[in-house]
């Protein structure tokens, strides 16, 4: 069974009869990518809240970037874990924006934001893992967020070290189908559930069955399904009683699921 979060915590109590919306790396469809601009928007598109990626930079700052280089969305080679704030700070993103800092992001998003934080580390050095999760336990706690975060990671380290720093703060396993080629994939499945108990489950997409959901609610999960924008399975997720939905285009999730089985009551 899951364990471990906090009754105090928004992202278990829900929003209501329909799933939580949260903008998948903020409003990502319109705005670039895990900018403050993309989360202000998603918040303007009625979204709940958003999900952001964290990593640490090279003086120990927590930032918001998905990848770990520079390339896709700077044009640069650089790594951002080799690259001090201060260097970062003049790094203009592709479609406009800056990179911020996780503190920055909890700020812009609103005091009724919830933030689906994931932690990016796919390295075997438990050092920089066990670093960059107490960075994010000391971001959340200066910002008084601990009701409003959830924190998830691919890594079973990460959420297995979250959930003994924070047991009060919900923590999120992220899975996906075994592509061989994501190293080491077997890990990136859902085989270590009984052992690090989270309180969520973060399953892809086409993981969703309606079997599986009802077996993971069963279990204790909440289910937070990513990344979803056609309408049709917005509306097939919500029936199937999935807690959250992360999407790239809030405002087109939120006007779908307004009449879907589920939030009349179906």
């Amino acid at each position: 069974m899951a364990s471990g979060a906090s009754f105090r915590s928004r992202f278990l109590t829900g929003s209501g009869p329909q799933p939580l919306v949260l903008g998948h790396r903020g409003s990502s469809a319109l705005e670039t990518e895990n900018t403050l601009a993309a989360f202000q928007r998603a918040m303007s598109e009625g979204a709940d809240g958003v999900e952001l990626d964290v990593q640490r930079c090279a003086t120990g700052e927590v930032v918001v970037f998905h990848d770990d280089d520079l390339d896709r969305l700077a044009g640069r080679p650089e790594h951002i874990a080799a690259l001090p704030l201060a260097a970062l700070r003049e790094v203009r993103l592709r479609g406009g924006g800056e990179i911020p800092t996780l503190a920055e992001a909890l700020e812009a998003c609103g005091p009724a934001a919830l933030v689906n934080i994931e932690i990016k580390h796919d390295g075997l050095r438990p050092a920089g893992c066990r670093a960059l999760v107490l960075a994010v336990a000391a971001a959340v706690a200066r910002a008084a967020a601990a009701e409003r975060v959830l924190v998830s990671s691919f890594s079973p380290a990460a959420v297995w070290l979250w959930h003994r720093q924070r047991p009060d703060v919900p923590c999120g396993l992220l899975f996906e189908r075994p592509w061989p080629w994501h190293r080491p994939w077997p890990l990136r499945m859902d085989r270590l559930l009984p052992v690090l108990r989270p309180a969520a489950v973060h399953p892809e997409n086409g993981l969703c069955t309606p079997e599986a959901v009802v077996g993971w609610r069963r279990c204790g999960y909440a289910v937070n399904v990513w990344t979803v924008d056609e309408p049709g399975r917005l509306a097939a997720l919500a029936a199937m009683g999935v807690s959250g939905i992360i999407t790239n285009q809030p405002a087109r999730a939120r006007s779908a699921l307004a009449l879907t089985p589920r939030s009349v009551g179906g």
